[in-house]
């Protein structure tokens, strides 16, 4: 079983931007109304790639800038870990376009888009961290692998590591396959030792237990809509700041079983 504490959460999905509001909808305090997903350009990036920022990478930085806000740290140390079921949907879309013309010329920006780790690059450019950056893709289970791995390297490295889990839709005729139907991410700032800001212990197992679900049904579909928002039922706990465990989807037949203990209750 890895071991860390939560210092820091950061949120963005439809009719979700930022953790204080997801906590009121979480909670219980506020209703759930689902709209599409708000995506600022990210003031911390140069303005030319600010410029070229994709949804995803927009959706990316918002969660993980959030996520280090929150728990008052210094993006340039943190060591990152990147989780993304699909990569760059829009630009995988159009590099096809281009392909299928005449005019076979992809752009550079196009191509040095098309990469898996795009993200993970502007995340260095806007934050000038060079501290060790791994990026994962397991399709529907890209969020617990990514929290798999980030709880890994914490318990490893005894450093504080950044995950940051996040989506974007493709445009038709790829949306017919893929249908992940807008933008959204989450981002958890872990340590490997309490401290000041904790908001909860984690532990993290695999397991062959039923995939947790949420009980609200609008909720529910975000859930299952997004591979980011698997990670709803433990932001659920979270949120509650309530004690129990949730299973995660992960790769059949094992997931990852997460068990919150709230801190400061």
């Amino acid at each position: 079983m890895l071991t860390a504490w939560v210092e820091g959460i950061g949120i963005l999905a439809p009719g979700i931007a930022g953790w204080p509001a997801t906590v009121d909808v979480l909670a219980g305090r506020a209703a759930y109304q689902p709209a599409p997903t708000a995506l600022a350009p990210p003031a911390v990036l140069p303005s030319a790639e600010r410029r070229r920022a994709s949804r995803l990478v927009k959706a990316a930085l918002g969660v993980g800038l959030e996520a280090v806000a929150h728990a008052g740290a210094d993006a340039s140390t943190l060591a990152t870990v990147f989780s993304s079921s699909s990569g760059d949907g829009h630009n995988c879309h159009a590099l096809c376009e281009t392909l299928a013309s005449d005019d076979r010329a992809v752009s550079p920006t196009r191509f040095h888009n098309s990469v898996h780790n795009a993200a993970a690059g502007y995340w260095g450019i806007a934050t000038g961290a060079m501290a060790p950056s791994q990026v994962l893709c397991a399709y529907d289970a890209s969020f617990a692998a990514g929290l798999l791995e980030a709880m890994t390297q914490v318990t490893t490295s005894g450093s504080p590591v950044l995950l940051v889990a996040y989506d974007a839709e493709y445009p038709e005729p790829i949306f017919a396959r893929r249908p992940v139907p807008d933008a959204g991410g989450v981002a958890l700032l872990l340590s490997p030792k309490a401290g000041d800001r904790s908001m909860a212990a984690l532990k993290v197992s695999l397991g062959d237990t039923p995939i947790s679900m949420m009980n609200d049904a609008a909720l529910e579909a975000l859930r299952t809509a997004i591979p980011a928002m698997r990670a709803l039922p433990m932001l659920d706990l979270l949120a509650r700041r309530q004690a129990g465990s949730v299973s995660l989807e992960y790769l059949a037949p094992l997931q990852v079983v997460a068990e919150v203990t709230p801190t400061n209750v």
